[in-house]
């Protein structure tokens, strides 16, 4: 990761930080400008574009837990501090299984539908999808008063009877 390091005199520059910030010793913590001068004025031979190498590895570490970054400055975690986690919830503890008993593993979504055996064989001799059946309208209901009453819902659509109309 330290490729920019061509000189083997000097040492990697997450070791870098880590004395700058030690030996700064500061109580609020050490900031980029404070690291990047300690590291300049300890360090003959570094890269031209130093400050613009220091940026990526300081956030690097700081995103790995390496370095706890607080108000705009850099600390070194305490060796009591909890390791960093990743992102997001963390997984459920899993329990141990009962002796015998295998993973419960189980399908996702919605179970298929129980299938009749006499559709299917139906279906497969066919070789064509099952049709739908259709509805026929109800005759119509005679109330009390003797006036036709309709049935709930759209009524069906009427089919003109060809024959009638002169279309043989």
């Amino acid at each position: 990761m330290d490729d920019f390091n061509k000189s083997t005199s000097l040492p990697q520059y997450s070791d870098m930080i880590y004395e700058a910030i030690e030996a700064l010793n500061e109580k609020n913590g050490s900031n980029k400008s404070s690291i990047s001068r300690y590291i300049e004025s300890n360090y003959a031979g570094l890269p031209p574009g130093h400050s613009s190498l220091l940026s990526p590895h300081l956030t690097r570490m700081r995103e790995s837990g390496e370095l706890i970054f607080l108000k705009n400055n850099y600390f070194r975690p305490g060796p009591d501090a909890p390791p960093k986690r990743g992102r997001g919830r963390p997984p459920k503890p899993k329990g141990p299984l009962p002796p015998g008993a295998s993973s419960p593993t189980r399908s996702r979504g919605r179970p298929p539908k129980s299938k009749d055996p006499l559709e299917l064989a139906m279906a497969e001799a066919s070789g064509a999808p099952p049709k739908k059946v259709q509805r026929t309208a109800s005759p119509p209901v005679i109330g009390p008063d003797g006036v036709v009453k309709r049935g709930r819902g759209r009524p069906p659509k009427v089919k003109p009877d060809f024959a009638s109309l002169g279309f043989n």
